[in-house]
């Protein structure tokens, strides 16, 4: 054994408790009493009545590198994922060029992951109309699963999938058990939606209705009873989608649901006009829509949280909500923004480690990560779940620090991550520098993560 980590609140799936969690070899060796006594050769690190949480799990990350680096990289994306408590990321398979599509695609990101990477990094493969032949070959060489877009993704060379094309694709999957997870937006329900572009956020609300979201959940449900597929249903922001997901579900359908910071601690009602930094796809909603999502969650029909971090240059944040890129970044801020939500609803911590930690690794089955027990990866984060803090844009690490959070007071502040025993984040951060700054680890020690089953 190389570390005791040890605290007074360690968040385990038996409950928050005091202990000395002993590692060895990057694994959880041992959970042992809190006042154990460090065994010979191992170090101790006491962080007193700071939180342990397990490292996050994010699998909703838009990288964008190579071939948009200027919007997103993996250095700065994964130093953002380290300060906010993630230890591990999958990559979206869009917005980078080349997309994610083939398995020479797929290695290209890569290898520049490889070189950058501070955290763990999964990828993401993509079905989109011409790449059929390519579904199995990316599963056999790691992808997690397959994202497609049932409307129009923004980007040309990512198009979407009609309903022949769906039925292809998920037949395909199916035939190996893979996964396809979905933005779900019903494209003929988005044409006929009243379309005024301009600042104000009520017209762009009503140009990305409810009802564009529960049609095309009803016709995922429909295709994946029919195949017995498994999907997965992205960044949820219709509260109304849920009673459909249930009542599937608990037919025997096989699929999940995410839904995002944004859309749990963000409304529509506190949408400024022409703060672009608030348009996202599908978007931010009521007060009273949130509410029934934060209902979802508490019981269960929401699998996960994860960031949908999307992020572009600053210039392309207009004050149009028609034209300005669809996207909030909030790797660094969603562990802090949920947890403040949440407490203001009554609800403990282990919940969010349920929402960000355990239901993601499970739903790319991560078997590795998501909880802190024995013979799991010794991924960690250190929360003062107490403490507050005011964002301020100029202390975010992702690269372009464009932020719906600017200026808000959020509880949980990460004062260190670790990464299969190792801090990757904090201050004192060993070889990075000056003592008493919150540092990251170089050279960077994140792996390439492969799906394994």
């Amino acid at each position: 054994m190389n570390l005791v980590l040890r605290s007074t609140r360690v968040v385990t799936p038996a409950g928050t408790r005091p202990l000395s969690i002993a590692v060895a070899d990057g694994r959880i060796a041992a959970l042992l009493p809190y006042g154990a006594e460090v065994p010979p050769g191992a170090r101790l690190e006491d962080v007193g009545d700071d939180v342990v949480l397990p490292g996050l799990v994010d699998t909703h990350v838009h990288v964008n590198d190579p071939g948009r680096s200027e919007w997103e990289g993996f250095r700065t994306a994964t130093r953002a994922a380290a300060a906010g408590g993630i230890t591990t990321l999958v990559d979206m398979p869009l917005n980078s060029l080349p997309p994610t599509t083939t398995t020479a695609h797929l290695r290209a990101k890569q290898a520049v992951a490889q070189r950058a990477a501070q955290v763990d990094v999964g990828f993401w493969g993509g079905a989109v109309p011409d790449n059929l032949a390519d579904l199995r070959p990316l599963h056999d060489a790691g992808v997690f699963g397959f994202k497609c877009f049932l409307s129009p993704s923004g980007v040309a060379e990512f198009p979407e999938l009609g309903p022949a094309e769906l039925d292809r694709a998920l037949t395909e999957i199916a035939g190996f058990d893979g996964l396809l997870i979905v933005h779900a937006e019903d494209p003929g329900a988005l044409a006929a939606a009243p379309a005024r572009p301009g600042p104000a956020y009520a017209d762009f609300l009503a140009s990305r209705p409810r009802g564009a979201e529960n049609a095309a959940i009803e016709t995922l449900i429909t295709v994946a009873r029919r195949l017995d597929a498994r999907v997965h249903v992205l960044h949820l922001s219709s509260s109304d989608a849920l009673p459909l997901i249930a009542a599937a579900r608990s037919e025997g359908v096989r699929i999940t649901v995410e839904s995002c910071p944004h859309f749990l601690t963000l409304t529509a009602e506190e949408v400024p006009d022409g703060a672009t930094e608030f348009k996202c796809c599908p978007p931010i909603r009521e007060a009273a829509n949130q509410d029934a999502l934060w209902q979802g969650l508490v019981n269960g029909t929401i699998d996960c949280v994860v960031s949908d971090h999307s992020p572009c240059t600053a210039d392309l944040k207009t004050p149009d909500f028609a034209t300005a890129w669809g996207g909030i970044s909030s790797l660094q801020l969603g562990l802090p923004a949920v947890w403040t939500e949440a407490r203001r609803r009554g609800l403990p911590l282990r919940d969010v480690v349920r929402w960000m930690s355990t239901g993601p690794a499970e739903l790319a089955g991560l078997a590795s990560k998501g909880a802190i027990e024995e013979g799991r990866d010794a991924d960690f984060a250190v929360l003062a779940p107490e403490a507050t803090f005011t964002v301020d844009p100029a202390e975010l690490h992702h690269r372009n620090r464009v932020t719906a959070y600017a200026g808000k007071t959020l509880y949980g502040v990460v004062r260190s991550t670790w990464l299969r025993g190792s801090r990757i984040f904090g201050s004192d951060v060993t070889g990075a520098g000056v003592p008493g700054r919150r540092l990251f680890a170089e050279p960077p020690s994140g792996r390439l993560l492969e799906r394994t089953s």
